[in-house]
């Protein structure tokens, strides 16, 4: 198993919207929709739920992407105001675009580990399937403590990519089967992903009251086609491995996913459970 500082290495110059200018990887809104977004729509409602914030207030949303989670907690606590940060432009015009909220969410370009907020803004903070691609993940924990309001939750959740994101174990063993050097870009090396690494985060980070336990969901496929295609994308880790291979090895890939998956028939529909991680803390008294 990597190391964290080895893990960072690997992901950080190409991370998750990086905290920096968007690479390519993370820097085409609509195709990160079609890749990841209609997992982010199913799993953003329970990580609100889970978070147990109030049902009016600010609300800040940490790495906001396309805007699943925002639009979540504006479905779900009618009176809250949301505001979330990405530190992509093309993100931040995206989930503008499709803002139907507009009189309580806003989005903004903004860096997790360095924010304008003054102190104490906001009731809660939340974030999804974002802190473990964030480089230092420790600092942006302190900037969300610092922005949120003593009492207030700060609440995140992260893939458990290590069995329980079944769309993606089974396209990285199938990788791996193919190429090994597939391996060191296998996300089950990142950190944050595995039980009690984000409790542990929390705890370090000065949250008290902190819990941690796993949000399931589960994703209906029409055909192969509708799992495959968003690969095809570039997005992620996964997608941008997808377009770096040339056409033969992509078919073998390809192949062998239709065979981990015991499918026979392109159109045949499928299902497959995930299940991310979700720790809650308080921010004590200052």
């Amino acid at each position: 198993m990597l190391s964290r500082r080895t893990a960072l290495a690997i992901f950080a110059v190409p991370a998750l919207r990086g905290q920096q200018k968007a690479p390519a990887m993370f820097a085409d809104a609509e195709a990160y929709e079609r890749f990841m977004g209609r997992w982010s729509r199913l799993l953003a409602p329970q990580l609100v739920d889970f978070a147990g914030a109030p049902d009016s207030g600010q609300y800040l949303d940490i790495g906001s992407g396309t805007g699943a989670l925002a639009f979540a907690i504006a479905q779900r606590k009618t009176g809250a105001h949301i505001v979330g940060i990405d530190p992509s432009q093309e993100y931040v015009e995206y989930a503008n675009s499709k803002n139907s909220f507009r009189d309580r969410v806003k989005f903004e370009p903004g860096d997790a580990q360095q924010m304008r907020f003054p102190d104490s803004t906001f009731h809660a903070a939340l974030s999804l399937l974002v802190f473990n691609f964030i480089p230092d993940s420790a600092k942006a924990l302190r900037e969300a403590r610092r922005v949120t309001r003593p009492g207030g939750a700060v609440s995140a959740a992260v893939w458990e990519y290590g069995a329980g994101m079944r769309m993606l174990r089974i396209f990285w063993d199938a990788a791996v089967s193919q190429d090994s050097a597939a391996d060191k870009l296998d996300e089950k090396h990142m950190p944050l992903c595995r039980a009690g690494e984000l409790a542990n985060l929390w705890r370090q980070g000065g949250l008290e009251s902190v819990s941690e336990q796993p949000l399931e969901i589960a994703m209906h496929f029409a055909s192969f086609a509708d799992y495959w295609d968003p690969f095809l994308l570039g997005q992620g880790p996964a997608g941008s491995y997808v377009r770096g291979l040339d056409n033969a090895r992509r078919q073998a890939v390809r192949a062998g996913l239709m065979q981990r998956l015991s499918i026979t028939r392109e159109d045949t529909p499928f299902t497959l459970s995930a299940r991310a991680l979700a720790v809650r803390g308080t921010v004590p008294a200052r």
